[in-house]
């Protein structure tokens, strides 16, 4: 009864544990990897940040195995007996393949990289260049020194109440004009 109970108790835990984690790992990756839709090659960045971050992860595992290696060539080194350097040759012989075998997916790794980033330029090359110095909100045949509440074709040097024909410097003894029809009263 004690073994089942153990066995239940663990199976259990492990479900609960695996549930947790996988979660976790949903929600973290699900933040990092969530292309924002309205950016250009969205998709395609998200595949290089992805690929990125893979490449991350196997080189750290890849570091380890070759420090396992270093590990083991130390250990054979330092064998004595005959025992001693079987095992050590052994460990060598395992450690050395799970480094052959990281280094593989190291370079399978690298390679999804470089075409997920081949892929990336030749979407972004396709993209129409935006120049920042340029703003899209300025209507470019638009002259902005120009006011366009002003009419261009006045001059603002000249007084509109003065009559430009008449000459201000000669003063006017009689403005009136006689009317040839009427006769002057005696």
């Amino acid at each position: 009864m004690g073994n089942i109970t153990r066995t239940v108790a663990g199976s259990v835990a492990g479900v609960v544990l695996t549930a947790g984690l996988a979660g976790l790992a949903g929600t973290a990756l699900g933040d990092e990897t969530t292309p924002d839709p309205s950016a250009p090659c969205a998709v395609r960045t998200a595949q290089v940040t992805k690929a990125e971050a893979a490449l991350a992860r196997i080189t750290a595992v890849f570091e380890k195995k070759q420090a396992v290696v270093d590990e083991a060539t130390a250990d054979l080194a330092t064998a004595t007996t005959p025992r001693e350097k079987a095992a050590a040759r052994k460990a060598l012989h395992q450690a050395q393949a799970a480094e052959a075998k990281a280094a593989k997916v190291k370079k399978a790794q690298q390679m999804r990289l470089t075409k997920a980033q081949k892929r990336l330029e030749t979407c972004l090359a396709g993209q129409p260049t935006v120049d920042p110095t340029v703003d899209p909100t300025v209507d470019p045949t638009v002259d902005p020194t120009v006011d366009p509440t002003v009419d261009p074709t006045v001059d603002p040097t000249v007084d509109p109440t003065v009559d430009p024909t008449v000459d201000p410097t000669v003063t006017p003894t009689d403005t009136t004009v006689p009317d040839p029809t009427v006769t002057p009263a005696p």
